[in-house]
């Protein structure tokens, strides 16, 4: 009886130290899906940062740009896309599916302001207005908060990504469900280029 009563004591023992390990891994993985949550919300802040910049940045050079009403719709156009697409990824920033929509969207938006830049160039009046610059200025400062924000989401997904795989992690994350979350990357070397602006 009294072996009987180790061998059940010790089994119970290791179901406890088992459920408390699961429950580490389990907390530990809420965590940094909560951190890459939260470092996706910050590149939603710049985003819609520089999504309000560029109405007014449409507005400062139509006054001068007449001619080029097709470049200035496509700015709008893409700023709106990307506006959506930036709102189905904030929903769930773990979806791969928005992630790459969002970089589509982005990349649309990057050439259109890139074309708006360009044209803006040949109009020295226009790049000498003050809130032209002004506006230049703050996308600029945008365009890099945006680069700090992505890279630490893409950090906190790594982080997230690499713990759901490790074993034994790897057991809790597939029993739970949780599922590999979306870097946030470029996909074209067009996109890897920066947004120029000139002064």
């Amino acid at each position: 009886m009294l072996p009987l009563l180790i061998i059940l004591g010790g089994l119970a023992f290791a179901t406890f130290v088992v459920f408390l390990w699961g429950m580490g891994v389990y907390n530990g993985l809420i965590t940094m899906r909560n951190r890459y949550k939260n470092a996706y919300s910050q590149i939603d802040v710049q985003l819609k940062r520089r999504y309000d910049l560029i109405p007014n940045l449409v507005e400062t050079a139509k006054g001068y740009i007449k001619h080029e009403q097709e470049t200035l719709e496509a700015v709008v156009k893409a700023r709106n896309i990307a506006l959506g697409a930036g709102q189905k990824a904030a929903a769930d920033p773990g979806d791969p599916d928005a992630i790459k929509n969002l970089q589509g969207a982005e990349a649309q938006l990057g050439g259109a302001l890139s074309r708006l830049l360009m044209v803006a160039e040949a109009y020295p009046d226009l790049k000498a207005n003050q809130n032209m610059l002004a506006l230049q200025e703050e996308l600029t400062s945008s365009e890099n908060k945006i680069a700090f924000a992505r890279q630490a989401y893409n950090d906190a997904v790594m982080v997230f990504n690499t713990q759901r795989e490790v074993f034994p992690s790897n057991l809790i994350a597939g029993f739970f469900n949780f599922n590999a979350a979306a870097l946030f990357e470029v996909d074209s070397p067009e996109e890897r280029q920066a947004v120029k602006v000139k002064f």
